[in-house]
């Protein structure tokens, strides 16, 4: 089958633009995962709130402890977006070729979405999973990639796939709440424009703040699966190198056993805590993500062609040769 060029290039392009934007906001959400992770208990808390993690890095000068897991972080971002991206790229044109319309409507570019999202939780669930416990291992004692996926079992790297799954409706609900607010937003503006002005559209500024809020509300919605799935990639606190502590393993996490821990400790309450750095960190994730990618798309498309060209003529030499 030959490579689809236009999805190739789509996906490195979102690929480059999460790896820049993991990298550039990655203290903010090895905060943010360490602040969900804990569990208020008989009302005694360590973290007040988000800044607290940060100042207890930087006052006992462990500021390198908010980069731990970077490099598989970055990598596990790079892969998922190149999934993503390509796979919602590929399915598109497909559908397309497939159906015959001319263009999408919003049920199938919802299922689409959502069905690039599932493939891109499979292929990327280890990776997601070893990140988020190098993040809340304490300072000094994570471990590298390789260490952390072969010291447990395959079913313990795939910890939280099935939230994974279930968060695939998360950018599908961004997009509902998107296209719903755009056309208010449209038809608003209709009415005040004259009848032969330009076509309307929205500005960048008002496109940016409907998409922050749709996006804002989409984690709203899906916060509680979130924090569990965060909470059961988690590595142990009470965890260390002693081989008899490691031997004696405690109970496998469940998204029953966390849920229920959760409700006894916290109430209703700490389902949602976190929520304002998960939004912050995901509006301007998706914010410099987007950004970089367009900046950078039409350049990836030239090397991908050039690349492209200059295998066709070797390939050509050697067949004279």
């Amino acid at each position: 089958m030959a490579v689809d060029l236009e999805s190739l290039s789509e996906a490195t392009s979102g690929a480059l633009g999460s790896l820049l934007s993991t990298t550039i906001l990655y203290p903010l959400d090895t905060c943010k995962t360490k602040y969900q992770v804990e569990v208020q208990d008989h009302g005694q808390r360590k973290y007040r709130n988000l800044s607290d993690v940060l100042w207890e890095a930087i006052s006992n000068r462990q500021v390198l402890s908010l980069y731990q897991g970077l490099g598989t972080k970055n990598l596990q971002s790079f892969i998922a977006q190149f999934v993503y991206f390509y796979g919602y790229s590929y399915f598109k044109r497909l559908y397309l070729e497939k159906s015959g319309f001319k263009s999408i409507g919003t049920k199938a570019n919802l299922i689409l979405a959502a069905a690039a999202g599932a493939c891109t939780a499979i292929v990327t669930q280890p990776l997601d999973t070893a990140s988020s416990r190098m993040q809340t291992s304490a300072y000094g004692k994570s471990k590298g990639l390789w260490k952390t996926l072969t010291e447990s079992t395959l079913s313990d790297a795939f910890d939280g796939l099935g939230i994974s799954l279930l968060l695939t409706s998360n950018p599908a609900i961004q997009f509902t709440v998107f296209d719903q607010l755009k056309q208010q937003l449209l038809k608003q503006k209709l009415k005040e424009a004259d009848h032969d002005s330009s076509p309307v559209v929205l500005s960048a500024f008002t496109a940016f703040l409907v998409g922050a809020i749709s996006k804002s509300v989409a984690t709203i919605l899906t916060y509680p699966a979130i924090r569990c799935k965060v909470m059961i990639q988690a590595s142990d606190p009470d965890e260390d190198d002693d081989k008899t502590k490691r031997a004696q393993r405690k109970p496998r996490k469940t998204v029953s056993s966390v849920f229920c821990n959760i409700w006894k400790k916290e109430g209703i309450p700490g389902f949602f805590k976190g929520i304002e750095a998960q939004i912050t960190k995901t509006v301007l994730s998706s914010a410099l993500l987007l950004m970089i990618k367009e900046k950078i798309s039409a350049t990836t498309w030239v090397l991908i062609l050039a690349i492209q060209r200059y295998l066709l003529l070797t390939r050509g030499k050697l067949k004279k040769a």
